[in-house]
C-alpha cells in the first residue's frame, strides 16, 4: 500500500475514533457527579475509501485492495467504484481469498496493466475451504487498466475474489466446525471451514446444508435431506443469544432423523459467539431433541509412557504401573499404543514386529511384521494401524487378518507415521517421497464390520513443515507435530484446516502425545515435560520415560 493510502486509511480511522469520542461527551446540560465505566470498543470497522480524482493505476490497485479489505462493512460498494464497465457487475468478492504476506510496494506497471507479486500464506475457496500454502509460496497478479470518460484510470480485469493480507483476514474471517455422521451414527464428525464473521451463523447452516466437501463425502453421512434449504436465508440472532434456523420444505424436514438433523446443527452453530442456543424450524413447527453423539478428541485420561520396560501412567504426578499387563524385557518394547478402554493395547516389538501387549494371563501375540515398522495407532474399532514404509499402511487386530490399506496417493511415497482421529473416519499420514515430506488427512472408508479397506483422496495440512516425524490428534481438528517450519524440530500445532503454529524448541526432543488439548512430550534424557501456558514445564520426579501416549 503506498504511502498515500496509507495515510488515508490513517485518516478514515482517525474518524471514527475522533466521533465516538464526540458522541460520548456532553457539549451543553448541568454538570452531574456519577460513576462512569469507560471500555474499549469490541471492535473497529474499517472504512473503505474511494477513488481520487487523478490516482495513478498502482494507486487504484492499492485502493481496490484496501477497499476489498474493507468490504464486509459496507457489502464492497466501495471497493466496486474502483472498477470499470462489466468488472464492476462481474467480480465476486465471495469466490474466495488469497490470504497473504506484506504485498510487494512496488509492482510492474505497463500502459495498461498492474502486476503485483503476492506472498500466498494461505488460500480460502468459495465454500469456506482454508489451505495453507508452502513456505515463500508467491504468485503474480495483474489488473487490466483503462481510462474512463473522465480519463480517471480504473479495473477492467481483476481476478475473483479477494487478497486480504494476513491481519485483515483475521480481522473478518472464522473457523467453524460443520459436522457431519460417521456411518455408524455415533460420532459426529467435523469439516473445518473459514467464513466470513458477519455471516457466520448464516454461512455455517447453508454449508452443512450443502454437504460435506469431496474428501469427505465417502466416509460420513448426514441427515439433512436432498434439497433442504434455509428460509428465509438468514440465521438470526436474538438478544437472549437464540438462534434460529427455519428450514424447508417442511414436510422433508418433518420426515427426516430428527434427533440426528438437529444435533449436527447445534454442534455446528454452538461454538460461535453470541449463540447460547439454537432453535430450529420445520416451517412454523419448532423442533426437539437432538441426539447425543460422541465427538471431541478424547476423554480426559492419564499419560501413558515406556519406563523400566514397563507401561506406566502417570496418576496425580507419580508414575503407576498400568494394571494387568505382563513383563516386557525380553520383547523390546516401543511406542506402546491402546484404544480408550484400554482393551486393545499393542506395541512395536523391536523395529519389525507389531504386536499386542503381553497380559497376566497372556503372552504377546504377532500382528504385522515388516522391517521399520512406524509406531502403531488403535481406532475406536479395535484396528491396530501402522506401516511399512516401502508398501504403505496396514491395519490388523488379534482376531482378524492383516489389512493392506489401499491408498493410491501413497504410491512411491514412505509413511512415517498415522495417526488415526477419535472419531474413526479421519487418519492422519506423515509421508516422503521425491517432492518432500507431507503431512495429509484423509477419509477412512470401512466395512460394515468397521474393518478398514481404503483411504479417499487427502487434504494437504501443514504445508509450511519442511520436515515432519510423528503426529498425534491434539484436538477434534488439530494435529501436534513433531517437525520444522524453519529453524530446529519443534512441537507445530497444525490445523486440517488453518495457519500452522510452532510451539518453543524442547532440547533433545524425542516423543510426543497428545489428547483434549494436553500436549506431552520426551526427550533423549528421558525427561515428561507438559505444554503448559507459553512453556514446557517438566514433570518432577519422573526419569527414564520414553513413548508417551494417549488412547489413539
Amino acid at each position: 500500500m503506498t504511502a498515500r493510502r496509507l495515510h488515508r486509511a490513517a485518516l478514515a480511522v482517525a474518524a471514527v475514533l475522533v466521533l465516538a469520542a464526540c458522541s460520548a461527551i456532553p457539549t451543553s446540560g448541568p454538570v452531574n457527579q456519577g460513576d462512569a465505566e469507560v471500555t474499549e470498543p469490541s471492535e473497529i470497522d474499517v472504512l473503505a475509501e474511494g477513488p481520487q480524482p487523478g490516482d495513478s493505476p498502482t494507486e487504484i490497485v492499492d485502493g481496490f485492495l484496501a477497499a476489498g479489505a474493507a468490504g464486509f462493512t459496507d457489502d464492497f460498494v466501495t471497493a466496486r467504484e474502483y472498477l470499470s464497465g462489466e468488472a464492476k457487475v462481474t467480480w465476486k468478492p465471495s469466490a474466495g481469498v488469497v490470504v497473504s504476506g506484506p504485498v510487494e510496494p512496488a509492482p510492474t506497471t505497463s500502459d495498461t496493466e498492474v502486476t503485483i507479486e503476492v506472498p500466498v500464506l494461505a488460500r480460502v475457496d468459495e465454500d469456506g475451504v482454508y489451505t495453507e500454502a508452502p513456505l515463500d509460496a508467491r504468485e503474480s497478479v495483474t489488473f487490466g487498466m483503462v481510462q474512463d470518460d473522465a480519463d480517471q484510470w480504473r479495473i477492467a480485469a481483476t481476478p475473483p475474489g479477494l487478497i486480504l493480507q494476513q491481519e485483515d483476514f483475521s480481522r473478518s474471517y472464522r473457523p467453524a466446525s460443520l459436522y457431519f455422521l460417521s456411518p455408524d451414527e455415533k460420532f459426529l464428525v467435523p469439516e473445518s471451514r473459514w467464513f466470513p464473521e458477519k455471516s457466520l451463523g448464516t454461512s455455517i447452516v447453508s454449508g452443512l446444508l450443502a454437504g460435506p466437501s469431496a474428501w469427505l463425502q465417502d466416509a460420513v453421512v448426514t441427515a439433512v435431506p436432498d434439497g433442504v434449504e434455509l428460509n428465509p436465508e438468514s440465521v438470526p440472532v436474538d438478544d437472549e443469544g437464540v438462534a434460529q434456523v427455519t428450514l424447508a420444505p417442511a414436510l422433508a424436514v418433518t420426515r427426516a432423523d430428527r434427533g440426528l438433523l438437529l444435533a449436527q446443527i447445534d454442534a455446528s452453530l454452538r461454538p460461535v459467539p453470541g449463540i447460547g442456543s439454537v432453535q430450529v424450524f420445520a416451517g412454523d413447527v419448532p423442533l426437539e431433541g437432538a441426539a447425543t453423539l460422541e465427538r471431541g478428541s478424547g476423554r480426559p485420561s492419564n499419560v501413558e509412557f515406556l519406563q523400566d520396560d514397563g507401561i506406566v501412567a502417570l496418576v496425580d504426578g507419580e508414575p503407576e504401573p498400568v494394571p494387568g499387563l505382563g513383563a516386557l524385557d525380553s520383547l523390546d518394547p516401543r511406542s506402546p499404543a491402546s484404544n480408550e478402554d484400554g482393551s486393545v493395547r499393542v506395541m512395536l516389538s523391536g523395529p519389525s514386529t507389531l504386536s499386542t501387549v503381553p497380559t497376566a494371563d497372556g503372552a504377546a501375540q504377532e500382528l504385522v511384521t515388516g522391517a521399520g515398522l512406524v509406531a502403531p495407532s488403535v481406532d475406536r474399532f479395535g484396528w491396530a494401524w501402522t506401516a511399512r514404509p516401502s508398501s504403505g499402511l496396514v491395519a490388523a487386530r488379534a482376531d482378524a487378518a492383516a489389512v493392506q490399506v489401499s491408498a493410491d496417493w501413497l504410491e512411491g511415497r514412505a509413511v512415517r507415521a498415522v495417526r488415526v482421529a477419535r472419531d474413526g473416519v479421519r487418519v492422519a499420514v506423515v509421508s516422503a517421497g521425491a517432492d518432500g515430506v507431507q503431512l495429509d488427512v484423509a477419509a477412512i472408508t470401512r466395512d460394515e464390520s468397521g474393518g478398514p479397506q481404503r483411504l479417499g483422496a487427502p487434504v494437504r495440512a501443514g504445508a509450511s513443515l519442511v520436515d515432519a516425524s510423528s503426529v498425534v490428534w491434539a484436538e477434534e481438528s488439530t494435529l501436534a507435530v513433531i517437525g520444522r517450519s524453519t529453524g530446529n524440530a519443534a512441537v507445530h500445532l497444525v490445523p486440517v484446516a488453518g495457519p500452522t503454529r510452532s510451539l518453543p524448541e524442547v532440547a533433545e526432543l524425542a516423543g510426543l502425545a497428545g489428547s483434549s488439548s494436553v500436549i506431552y512430550v520426551t526427550t533423549t534424557a528421558g525427561e515428561l515435560r507438559r505444554f503448559v501456558g507459553s512453556t514446557w514445564a517438566q514433570v518432577v520426579g519422573v526419569t527414564g520415560a520414553d513413548y508417551p501416549s494417549f488412547p489413539g
